[in-house]
């Protein structure tokens, strides 16, 4: 990694952003804009749009009219394959660039950034562009003087709403299937993460997508988001983010056309450690940054650390020592482990949850605490939290922030009454050497990914999705496309 042209790159004025509706470059609709704040040192980066419902309205129309005369829809895979290798080239071609900037505006560390946001959408583009010339129709085993065929066709215009915290991983998991099936797409980033989106938008274009198919629109979700989510002219919604505002997309569903409504909600998810994991060592450095890396923002974290009570006290200690040593502060030194918190507000809302453990008299044993205040930035101390009860809110609620959740269990059926003992059911991870348990405990978890022996790092050939309030659908894998393409009988009579 060439640090010289990363502190290049970190000097560089960032122009006012403008979405991207129609293959062309707009303002605002009544010229208004949101400031971008850098959670590095709190100061202004640039503005983006303050979108309007006429904004995504003008969107919307665009995607629906690009879907509907065929310009992306009715080219052969084997064309719009083309065109998406070339946008994973020009992605690929500007990775570094694109990587510090969204590092200045959410905070990740540059050496997680790098390979999670501009390299993984590349890997995602390239991973559906070469699948989806490969995905063949079905001929129905009928009687004779029948014939049945079931053909896969583009469900449509997608509208996509994307969260902060990975903006071009979890982008390119809805932009890859979707555009690779042949819909059009119109996505409102994050208020906080819109400007790599934007740019490699603007790359697609380069790169032959024709105008209408990807759209973008910045903006506040009551806003943009809610006229994507009401609009008669979506066929499907795809969204990454809170609970709540799940809820209120699934509600505006039923409002609007019943569009379907895929949804990953985050988790509450269990790293259940057994005493007799191969390598305490190995696990304890592994729990650190399931949990720690990128400040806690990440939907899998590793959130709640549930170990066997012969070893509890042993690990704990070890996590804390271990914790202690990573590195947290400017995000795009190299050197750093864990970057900024995305936002004050994100801060505040972390901090809480520790002030509330602390009051109810749970150990805080190390961080807690908001540390490099004299950045100006947002900071925050790798958290570790003992004693947490099972009804705790710490332990039931997404925190989203670098504080781990500690308890222990003196059995395999108490290890899986609390790792189940959440609405959430989106990722986990097991530690033993019993190849038995192992595979029991990925039988008994409720969760959409189990790791055992790991924690993370699962790649585009599995699926990711939830169950319970986690959400439903899958990004990743094959599996994703079946959110992008309807299947439609034709039945012969011969």
């Amino acid at each position: 990694m060439d640090i010289s042209q990363i502190e290049t790159l970190r000097r560089l004025p960032v122009a006012p952003a403008r979405h991207v509706i129609d293959g062309a470059l707009h303002d605002a609709s009544d010229g208004q804009v949101m400031q971008v704040v850098s959670p590095i040192n709190g100061q202004s980066l640039t503005t983006l749009p303050r979108g309007t419902d006429a904004d995504a309205q003008a969107a919307i129309t665009s995607a629906r009219c690009a879907f509907d005369d065929g310009r992306w829809s009715e080219r052969s895979p084997a064309e719009r394959k083309k065109v998406l290798l070339k946008w994973a080239d020009l992605i690929e071609a500007q990775a570094l660039e694109l990587a510090v900037l969204g590092v200045r505006e959410n905070g990740t560390e540059i050496a997680m950034a790098l390979k999670a946001e501009p390299l993984s959408a590349v890997a995602t583009i390239r991973y559906y562009a070469e699948a989806i010339d490969k995905l063949y129709g079905e001929i129905a085993p009928t009687a004779p003087g029948t014939l049945g065929l079931v053909h896969r066709e583009p469900a449509g215009v997608v509208g996509a709403i994307v969260p902060w915290n990975f903006p071009l991983m979890i982008g390119a998991w809805k932009l890859g299937p979707a555009l690779a099936a042949g819909c059009s797409v119109v996505l409102k980033p994050a208020e906080t993460a819109s400007l790599t989106l934007l740019r490699i938008a603007e790359l697609a274009l380069d790169a032959g997508l024709p105008p209408g198919v990807l759209n973008v629109v910045t903006g506040e979700g009551g806003t943009v988001g809610a006229a994507i989510a009401e609009s008669m002219d979506v066929d499907v919604l795809v969204f990454t983010g809170s609970g709540a505002t799940g809820r209120r997309l699934l509600e505006a569903s039923a409002r609007s056309n019943l569009k379907r409504v895929y949804l990953e909600l985050g988790g509450k998810s269990p790293n259940v450690v057994f005493a007799d994991a191969p390598n305490l060592d190995e696990a304890v450095k592994v729990t650190a940054n399931g949990i720690f890396r990128n400040s806690g923002q990440v939907c899998i974290a590793g959130t709640r650390l549930l170990v066997e009570r012969s070893i509890h006290d042993v690990f704990v200690e070890k996590l804390k020592t271990f914790s202690e040593a990573m590195t947290v502060g400017d995000p795009l030194d190299p050197a750093t482990t864990a970057g900024a918190v995305n936002s004050q507000r994100q801060l505040q809302q972390n901090l809480e949850f520790v002030a509330e453990a602390r009051a109810a008299g749970r150990k805080i044993v190390t961080g807690g605490t908001q540390i490099l205040q004299d950045t100006g930035g947002y900071y925050m101390a790798p958290t570790i939290v003992t004693g947490v009860q099972p009804t705790d809110r710490l332990a039931q609620h997404e925190v989203f922030g670098p504080v781990l959740a500690v308890q222990p269990f003196d059995s395999e059926d108490e290890a899986v009454t609390l790792a189940n003992g959440t609405d959430y059911g989106l990722a986990a991870a097991v530690w033993t050497s019993n190849l038995s348990r192992a595979h029991r405990m990925v039988r008994r978890i409720r969760a959409g990914i189990v790791h055992v022996n790991t924690y993370g790092g699962s790649d585009l050939t599995v699926p990711l999705g939830g169950v319970g309030q986690s959400g439903n659908g899958h990004d990743k894998s094959l599996h994703a496309f079946d959110k992008y393409l309807d299947l439609k009988t034709a039945w012969f009579k011969l």
